[in-house]
């Protein structure tokens, strides 16, 4: 009886010990994945990267440091000593796009229907942008490294406008205006 308690006992605690394990490994992933725009240190240009994170939430116990998964730099400075990842170490969420994105949108309006951006779904119904041409955008079709660029050049939009303004521009012939009329009763 006691040696069938104690390898109960045994089983659950390895059980909790892994799963406890899990956890670390799971939140650590999280934490370091994503898209980041970092300044190169070898031009001062932008560069959208991607910290290796299944690799380092793997080795986490040995400490082995940060590296990177890509670089939009590669393949012509792939051997560079990725300096970069100072700059992830020092501000680990200040660089994530995603963050960026989300500190952008806040206290902002839909430039076309005035509805203000709440918290914002990246799973579902992202925010687009109005380029100065006045053409809408989804995030996808931005290039991370000229994230400052379009920062400061577009403006936000609803995810309802931009998909009634891509289709307004892809099929204008069926789209008809109609003037709005007050109902009077």
């Amino acid at each position: 009886m006691i040696s069938t308690m104690f390898w109960i006992t045994s089983v659950v605690v390895v059980l909790a010990a892994l799963a406890l394990l899990a956890v670390s490994l799971a939140r650590q992933y999280l934490k370091l994945r994503g898209p980041r725009v970092v300044t190169c240190p070898a031009d001062n240009s932008q560069a959208a990267v991607e910290v290796d994170a299944l690799h380092v939430a793997l080795a986490s116990f040995d400490s082995p440091g940060l590296r990177l998964k890509s670089c939009t730099h590669w393949p012509e400075r792939e051997q560079c000593g990725q300096d970069c990842l100072r700059e992830i170490e020092t501000s680990p969420d200040g660089c994530l796009v995603r963050e960026k994105l989300a500190n952008w949108y806040v206290n902002k309006t839909c430039i076309l229907c005035g509805k203000p951006f709440g918290e914002i779904d990246w799973m579902q119904h992202k925010p687009g942008l109005m380029a100065p041409d006045h053409s809408t955008k989804e995030w996808s079709q931005i290039r991370y490294e000229d994230l400052h660029l379009i920062l400061d050049t577009h403006l936000p939009v609803c995810w309802n406008c931009h998909i009634a303004t891509t289709f307004r521009r892809q099929y204008p012939d069926l789209v008809t205006d109609r003037p709005w009329k007050k109902l009077s009763h």
